[in-house]
């Protein structure tokens, strides 16, 4: 008993060190936040196995261009009767119930010579496709991107929209302990402790809405970096310029950043080479309208063990690799004539895919158009609103503390006092909000123009 008791305490002790590790907070950052979202984001993942796929089509298609092998090896046995030339030649009879083993080899190669150049078509198909497929990947990670740093910055806003609400809880507590005194005193009315006592009920609700506003974000952000959500994390705040210039609007032309949203979009691409993939697949099925001439290669052996020359056995190895060996040569020429009009009908599919795919970048062009010109307008009117709320903070500011001094010497009421704290938090939350919208807008406006990436995400 007095030797369990020691490793009682040391389980005990071991169990509770791993429990406190365990439960150790991991600070993350923005950097930090995309790199893992770009390792487990499962649609990144099949994005990549879409384009390892595409690339094994390629080399496929290089190999159509090589010969076609095979090989076969036969064994049989056979009873029964069977014609022996020589007993009839010696006036015997022919027929002879005889057991016979036999055993037969052949390999063949098969070369297309002409298929209406399908295969050079198929190649530059599938070279196309892997091209598409690579913008695909590409535009997969800038959507992690964004939604990640989107889903970061969020985190912060709520992050920052709780300081102040702690700010003004704590305003709100320090004006309660002296309405109290002034109460106390007879300086001041009971109904204005009441309805301090209201205000930090209040203010303490709207924390807690606030605190639970910013758990909800962060669990949309650990959701979307796909990591053990029963986890402990902090996500680092990064230093963030909040000072905007309204001459930072100048440097942009909105029909240069279409140009430049037309000219990298990774989705706009990807769309390209689908079409050029398909342009290939309908001279793939216009091939079909061709005769084909294809070349072919064989050499064969056999043995038996009835085959003899003169009247004497011979062996094994001189039947099968040198008397009985055949080789052929030869060429073929397939003209199509009719197939009831499924070659003509798979080249109107083949038209018809092609139409649509060019419709639809079209559709996606005039959308990147859309997107590209709205983030432009948005961002010109976030820069606006960051201007006035910043004037509005600091006007409420002045009206907040102006309000103290008055409501202190008694020239004012706390109803007035209240309504200058709420304009000012108001004030605050504007402003703060102004400042992320703003930082979300650029991004956005990256985003849309196609040239987002990992570095260049800075808040």
């Amino acid at each position: 008993m007095k030797r369990f008791l020691p490793s009682l305490l040391l389980f005990a002790l071991l169990f509770v060190t791993h429990s406190a590790v365990a439960q150790e907070s991991r600070t993350i950052t923005l950097q930090e936040a995309i790199d893992i979202a770009l390792e487990n984001n499962y649609q990144l993942k099949q994005a990549k196995n879409n384009l390892d796929l595409a690339e094994y089509r390629v080399k496929s298609e290089y190999a159509d261009f090589l010969p076609s092998v095979n090989s076969s090896i036969n064994g049989s046995r056979r009873t029964g009767q069977q014609f022996i030339s020589d007993r009839f030649s010696e006036g015997l009879d022919p027929f002879v119930d005889i057991t016979s083993q036999s055993i037969s080899g052949n390999i063949s190669a098969n070369i297309p010579v002409f298929r209406g150049f399908e295969n050079i078509n198929s190649l530059r198909a599938s070279q196309q496709s892997k091209i598409s497929e690579e913008e695909s990947f590409q535009r997969a990670k800038e959507q992690v991107i964004f939604n990640t740093a989107s889903n970061y910055l969020q985190v912060l806003l709520d992050m920052e929209l709780l300081e102040i609400r702690k700010e003004n809880l704590e305003n709100s507590r320090k004006q309660l302990e002296q309405v109290q005194a002034q109460v106390e005193v007879g300086s001041r009315p009971t109904v204005d402790l009441y309805n301090q006592e209201a205000q930090v009920a209040n203010d303490e609700l709207l924390l807690t809405q606030q605190e639970n506003s910013l758990k909800f974000s962060k669990l949309l952000l650990i959701r979307q970096l796909q990591i053990d959500p029963l986890g402990d994390y902090e996500f680092e705040v990064p230093e963030i310029e909040a000072e905007v210039s309204s001459a930072n609007m100048q440097s942009f032309s909105l029909s240069e950043l279409i140009d430049q949203a037309l000219l990298n979009r990774s989705d706009l691409k990807s769309a390209i080479a689908n079409i050029r993939t398909l342009d290939y697949q309908l001279s793939i099925a216009k091939s079909s309208l061709y005769p084909s001439v294809s070349a072919s290669f064989g050499l064969s052996s056999s043995y038996s063990d009835q085959y003899s020359v003169l009247g004497e056995s011979v062996g094994f190895s001189d039947q099968f690799f040198d008397q009985r060996i055949n080789r052929s040569l030869g060429f073929s020429v397939s003209i199509p004539l009719f197939q009831n009009w499924n070659r003509m009908t798979n080249i109107q599919s083949s038209k018809v895919q092609l139409k649509n795919a060019e419709l639809n970048l079209d559709n996606s062009r005039l959308q990147v158009i859309q997107e590209v010109t709205q983030a432009y307008n948005d961002y010109s009117s976030y820069v606006q609103q960051l201007s006035a709320s910043e004037k509005s903070l600091k006007a409420s500011e002045r009206a907040f503390v102006t309000q103290q001094e008055r409501y202190n010497v008694g020239s004012s009421t706390l109803i007035e006092l209240s309504q200058a704290q709420a304009n000012y938090v108001s004030a605050q939350s504007d402003y703060t909000q102004a400042v992320y919208n703003l930082i979300f807008q650029e991004k956005l406006l990256d985003y849309y123009l196609g040239k987002l990436s990992s570095e260049t995400v800075e808040f």
